[in-house]
Parts: C-alpha cells; sequence; structure tokens
C-alpha cells in the first residue's frame, strides 16, 4: 500500500486553500484525514502529549487512516545516542497506543550536526523496541549528515528492520536504500510557483518512484548510501509532502495521491 499525506493539519494559509471557508478548526483534522491518506505529526517532536489526545485522534480519522508520528526531539538531539532509552520509554509511554491500528512509523529525526558513528547508531537502534504492548512498532531514521553515506549505515539499518528516510531536500543528504519492509519518503522541494507544489512530470516522476519502492525495487535515479539494490519484495510506502512551500504540501500530496489510482 502506498500512502501520501501532509505534516501536521494546522496551519494558517491552508484555510484558504485547502480547508473550506469557515470551517471550525476542531474539525480540520477531519477533513484532512478525508483528502490524505496519512499525516505526519511534527508536534510531538516538541511537545509530550497525553492518552486522551490520541485518542481524539484515533476517534476523528477514518478506519483506514494512519499517522506516523515525530519522536520527541530529547530522544534524538543528544551527543550519544546510546544513551536515549529513557526517553523513548518516556515518549512512547505517552499514550502512543491510543492510535491502535492508526499508528504508522515512528519517524526519529537527527540533528543535522549528528556525525555517524557505527557504535553509537546501533547502540540507539537496539533500544527501538520491536512492540508497544499488542502493536507492531515500524521505525524510520531521518539521517542528515552526509557521513551517514556509508555502507555500514545501510548494513546496520537492515539488520534491525529500521527504514532509512529519503528526503527530497536541498538542505540534506537523500538516501534512498531499502532496508526495512516499509519506505518512508520526506519530500521537501514543493514551490509557491506550482500550483500543486511539484510540476506534473515531477509527480509522475515521484509516482513511479512510490510504485517502484512498492514493488521492492531500487529506482536508478536516486541517491544511495551503498550500491543500489532491490530485493523484490512488496513493501508499504509513506510520501509525505513536508516543508518546501508549506502552503502547496495539501495540493502536492492530493495529486500525487491521484496519479497512484
Amino acid at each position: 500500500m502506498i500512502r501520501v499525506g501532509i505534516g501536521g493539519w494546522t496551519f494558517e494559509p491552508w484555510k484558504d486553500n485547502f480547508y473550506p471557508k469557515g470551517l471550525s478548526a476542531a474539525k480540520e483534522l477531519g477533513f484532512a484525514s478525508r483528502h490524505v491518506t496519512s499525516i505526519e505529526v511534527n508536534g510531538t517532536f516538541y511537545s509530550t502529549f497525553k492518552p486522551p489526545t490520541f485518542q481524539k485522534w484515533f476517534n476523528e480519522t477514518p478506519d483506514d487512516f494512519v499517522f506516523s508520528l515525530k519522536a520527541n526531539r530529547f530522544c534524538v538531539n543528544r551527543k550519544v545516542l546510546g544513551d536515549a532509552g529513557e526517553s523513548i520509554e518516556r515518549f512512547l509511554g505517552s499514550g502512543v497506543e491510543e492510535l491502535g491500528p492508526k499508528l504508522g512509523p515512528i519517524l526519529w529525526q537527527l540533528a543535522g550536526t549528528k556525525k555517524f558513528d557505527p557504535d553509537d547508531v546501533e547502540a540507539f537502534l537496539k533500544l527501538l523496541p520491536k512492540k508497544l504492548g499488542k502493536l507492531k512498532l515500524r521505525h524510520a531514521l531521518e539521517a542528515r549528515h552526509e557521513s551517514f553515506r556509508d555502507p555500514a549505515f545501510v548494513a546496520l539499518a537492515r539488520k534491525h528492520n529500521v527504514a532509512i528516510v529519503y528526503a527530497d531536500s536541498e538542505d540534506y543528504p537523500a538516501f534512498a536504500d531499502l532496508t526495512a519492509d516499509f519506505t518512508y519518503a520526506r519530500l521537501q522541494n514543493t514551490a509557491e510557483t506550482e500550483k500543486t507544489g511539484y510540476s506534473s512530470k515531477a509527480l509522475d516522476g515521484w509516482a513511479k518512484v512510490a510504485r517502484a519502492w512498492e514493488k521492492g525495487e531500487a529506482p536508478p535515479s536516486l541517491k544511495y548510501a551503498d550500491a543500489p539494490k532491490s530485493d523484490g519484495k512488496a513493501r508499504d510506502v509513506f510520501v509525505y509532502m513536508i516543508a518546501g512551500a508549506k502552503a502547496r504540501n495539501p495540493a502536492a500530496a492530493m495529486a500525487l495521491l491521484e496519479r497512484l489510482k
């Protein structure tokens, strides 16, 4: 399954170009979740939420909707990742389990200054639990420093079934290596001059890439940390329109979804 979404659902300009005129803020999640198939929650990076909030999100969205959650910054913004155990437990114990089957991947986003240290990265990956209660957890690691362009990083991610996040960004490196039983991409180059964020040609290209990922193929047009390796294994794909010209992201996500029908 390929899911396409946006980052969050609260953004003032969306009141003019995405949400119906007069729609109350309380109904924005319900509307957004019926026009994209997933949302990446960034608020969990900055704040700690409680169980009733996650339960509310569950209740307001369709049965087949999925959230991805950006892990709290205290888990990842640290000199030694291997010391994050207590913070990881606190984040996962904050009520995340209330999302039930609507809980998608957990995004662990490293600071752009964090360099690749094989031992520390492996210590961190070992801290990521496979389950939360009865829920299977899926983890995606976003490395934002060029030093991660190393086959050793890919080997570690594969060993622990952690997806390496692919970032389409002018600011951060891109790693398209297939390392888990799902793929996670953050497309950050939407442009204000494009009504659909990305051009029609670019959206056609991303649709092709998403379908390739779903079939376990490694598109040769992308950048990798190791030699591209297709495995032919079907996998879920999560694509988010994030940052860039944020006002255009809902239109970009919906345009990509239309191409994937």
